[in-house]
């Protein structure tokens, strides 16, 4: 080692005594010494000129290479699919198209007129005010529109002469419609049983 790095005013010293070297000197003399081991990492800036590219918004980042995306449209909920409607459904669906008074009276005054010929006068009077008193009450809104549907389908049965289909419909109605229909229904019952009463007949006379 040199004597030059000794500091001054110590020259007193053994020859197995370590030589003192002065920091000030080791400063101007020689470069910048780098210990790769006690280097310190400085953390990033947060605020400068570049801060504004590195604080990027979460919607705005790329998805990595080779991924895309999801589209838009997988983003929405899918519609569900319509259920298959059932019978009670089917015709509350088409309440809307409302049957004409006119068509479910006429198979229930055909019927009528088919049974004076052979029934009381008072049973048959009695049948004809209560369809009055079913028209009067269908056109001043007092009946809902499944009574009035079913009802239609009815009087076409009792046309057709399905008896036991028009007289499934009546105690269909008596059971979920009392409140409407028991003022009347009884003359429909007894226009249903004498009419399919003077079918049999005629068809044991045939």
């Amino acid at each position: 080692m040199s004597d030059r790095f000794v500091k001054p005013g110590n020259q007193e010293h053994g020859w197995n005594d370590p030589p003192q070297f002065s920091y000030g000197l080791q400063k101007d003399t020689g470069g910048p010494k780098r210990n790769i081991l006690n280097k310190r990492v400085h953390a990033p800036q947060l605020t400068g000129p570049g801060f504004e590219m590195q604080s990027t918004p979460v919607a705005g980042i790329t998805p990595p290479r080779g991924i895309n995306p999801p589209p838009m449209d997988s983003l929405t909920p899918p519609s569900m699919c319509p259920r298959v409607p059932s019978d009670e459904t089917a015709q509350a669906v088409k309440l809307d198209a409302e049957p004409c008074i006119e068509d479910v009276q006429e198979p229930l005054y055909w019927a009528l007129n088919a049974c004076r010929h052979t029934v009381k006068k008072q049973i048959c009077d009695d049948v004809e005010r209560r369809l009055k008193l079913f028209e009067d009450m269908w056109k001043s809104g007092k009946l809902s529109p499944l009574v009035k549907q079913r009802m239609h389908r009815l009087s076409q049965d009792l046309k057709g002469k399905n008896w036991d289909a028009a007289d499934e419909i009546h105690r269909g109605l008596m059971v979920d419609h009392v409140s409407e229909v028991s003022q009347w229904m009884v003359g429909v019952k007894r226009l249903i049983a004498e009419a399919r009463s003077l079918n049999d007949g005629t068809d044991q006379a045939s």
